[in-house]
């Protein structure tokens, strides 16, 4: 089946893209195997001058590439510019440092010389999500294609047009072509080049489902992976935190990309003696929130991106409600043409209700009451995720301590969970493995080569 580009804010379709043939992928997969071996041996400084020039047509171009993903997946445009402005910064990022992370390591030994080189592995497959059509992309890409890897992308089959608009970026900058190709492809055919030979890592974001499905194809080629699928992350709401701020970040957190976010704040845990003002001030905020048409300048949550994940979302909180959380404020699609849901808070959420263990993608906030700062921080680990977690205390030797004692990739005291090109990004559990972003995200599709010289 062809894939579809349906606009989410009006329900109504696009346009739709055939799926590459299998003498198409083949022709594609050989580009990127003929790429590899010219791209490997360009000098670092070649490399950065084409990363830049990418950087230049991002931020060039913002206005576009923000109504492109407000068109296909609704995120608000204002948004969308921000994340080609991220974009850009990535590319300059690795583009200044990739030498620097990538220069030989020497490690004094009983040889002569010995050190650590770190060599391009060749044509990576990146699986990519919907939600932040384009950031997704260039953390990998990035550091990827500084490191001398080439690409393959399969992007998320309801953002065609992003994918080419990905495409277009790096030909436009001057890369070679074959270096960074979109390839669109069903399940059964990712399958089948994470199989081929040629193909000799692959990168990950999604659901649980799909990245245990992926790790599982690759893991059977011996074939290296980085994962990251999601979360439920925690808001810590400790005894000494500053109440006002705390709320007015997590009310942006949990709606940002109208709260369809890996690491948007989800889990809302407030110690009891904050619990009535932290809830009512939530309630406030979130309500304030403008629900419209992406487009828009003043519109600060969109529509959610496909019929179905309204579906679920729906499911989600009525369900909880049944089960005896307390709905606040939302609670029900909005009765307009496309795929909206308002601001939602539920209280009292509680243990065995789906706002408590199941990744809610939506502007939906869940807050779980804890008797002190100890149940707080149990409840925050209690849940099969561990991407994200932010933590508020005014008392930041106490803060530094419960950063140790919670289980997630990231923990930000007093501010909001994010990526950061110059911080590693990922998760434990079943948030997956493996790091993007910083030193550590370069190195992660490299070959770490000892070398030891003797005379």
């Amino acid at each position: 089946m062809p894939l579809k580009s349906i606009n989410p804010a009006t329900g109504q379709d696009l346009k739709e893209y055939e799926l590459h043939t299998a003498d198409q992928v083949e022709r594609l997969l050989s580009g990127a195997t003929e790429a590899f071996r010219t791209w490997r041996n360009t000098p670092f400084a070649a490399r950065a001058e084409h990363m830049v020039r990418a950087a230049a047509i991002l931020r060039d171009r913002q206005d576009h590439w923000g109504e492109i993903m407000a068109r296909e997946m609704g995120k608000p445009i204002t948004q969308g510019r921000a994340e080609a402005q991220k974009c850009a910064w990535v590319c300059e990022y690795y583009a200044e440092h990739a030498v620097e992370f990538l220069q030989n390591d020497l490690v004094g030994t009983d040889a002569d010389l010995s050190y650590v080189r770190y060599e391009p592995l060749g044509p990576i497959l990146a699986v990519m999500p919907w939600n932040y059509p384009f950031w997704q992309v260039f953390r990998f890409a990035a550091p990827g294609l500084m490191a001398g890897n080439v690409g393959l992308l399969s992007h998320a089959p309801n953002v065609p047009e992003c994918a080419l608009a990905i495409e277009e970026i790096f030909t436009d900058a001057g890369f070679p072509a074959g270096v960074f190709q979109t390839l669109f492809v069903d399940i059964e055919a990712t399958h089948a080049l994470i199989r081929d030979p040629r193909v000799k890592a692959v990168t990950m974001t999604g659901s649980v489902r799909a990245g245990k499905s992926v790790a599982e194809a690759a893991g059977r080629e011996i074939k290296k992976t980085v994962l990251e699928l999601g979360g439920s992350d925690p808001f810590i709401i400790l005894a000494e935190a500053d109440i006002n701020r705390a709320a007015e970040v997590g009310a942006g957190a949990r709606c940002l990309n109208s709260g369809q976010s890996c690491i948007a704040a989800k889990r809302f845990i407030v110690v009891e003696n904050h619990l009535q003002q932290f809830t009512e001030r939530l309630v406030e905020l979130m309500g304030n929130r403008q629900v419209g048409d992406p487009m828009e300048a003043d519109v600060r949550i969109g529509p959610q991106a496909r019929q179905d994940l309204l579906e679920n979302l729906h499911r989600q909180v009525t369900e909880s409600v049944e089960q005896g959380a307390e709905l606040l404020l939302g609670g029900a699609p909005l009765e307009r043409a496309g795929y909206f849901y308002p601001p939602t808070v539920l209280a009292n959420v509680q243990k065995g209700m789906p706002a408590y263990h199941e990744e809610i993608f939506g502007p939906v906030a869940a807050i779980i009451p804890a008797k002190d700062d100890a149940e707080a921080i149990r409840l925050a680990n209690d849940t099969d995720y561990g991407l994200g977690a932010s933590l508020w205390c005014a008392d930041l030797e106490k803060a530094e301590r419960h950063t140790g004692e919670l289980e997630a990739g990231s923990v930000f005291v007093n501010g909001l969970v994010k990526s950061d090109p110059r911080l590693p990004f990922g998760g434990v559990k079943q948030s997956g493995y493996g790091r993007e972003l910083g030193v550590h995200g370069i190195r992660e599709f490299v070959n770490v080569k000892t070398v030891w010289i003797g005379k």
